[in-house]
């Protein structure tokens, strides 16, 4: 993952800060683009392995739609209430389709980890139920910008 924040120096997250972040979050914003241009967001779970983003979308969506035509995205995760809370991270690049879609829970070693993440995080559960209406993204982030404004009370 390279962090290319060029301002903003002070309140970004250490890579430690970043890590804890986004394993502790649960909710992001997901921007795509649709088939005319226009943006599209929407809010999913997730988890963060320390290297990517995994989503666990509904394949007939149209989040699904966009990714599949454009894989491009742009997600958010972030916090905070009163101004000198806020702290945030925002992913970018190209997501990849991981697994069956929709996942009905075939073999597929590369998402026993995503999903004991996603099972235990999100539900509480040691393994992770399959509806049949949902897939895996993987977001293994191009460009990464954070902030921390409770850091602007150190400075």
């Amino acid at each position: 993952m390279t962090v290319t924040q060029r301002r903003g120096r002070r309140i970004m997250m250490t890579p430690g800060e970043l890590e804890a972040f986004l394993t502790t979050q649960r909710t992001c914003r997901v921007a795509t683009v649709s088939a005319d241009g226009a943006p599209h967001v929407s809010t999913l779970w997730f988890v963060w392995d320390g290297a990517s983003m995994w989503l666990y979308s509904v394949v007939r969506s149209r989040r699904w739609a966009d990714l599949r035509r454009d894989p491009r995205v742009a997600i958010v995760v972030d916090t905070g209430e009163e101004y000198d809370e806020l702290r945030g991270v925002e992913l970018s690049g190209r997501v990849a389709f991981v697994g069956e879609a929709p996942r009905t829970g075939e073999l597929c070693a590369e998402l026993d980890f995503p999903e004991t993440l996603f099972a235990r995080k999100n539900f509480g559960l040691q393994e992770m139920p399959h509806d049949g209406r949902h897939a895996w993204l993987r977001l293994t982030p191009e460009k990464v910008v954070s902030w921390d404004f409770r850091k602007l009370a150190r400075v």
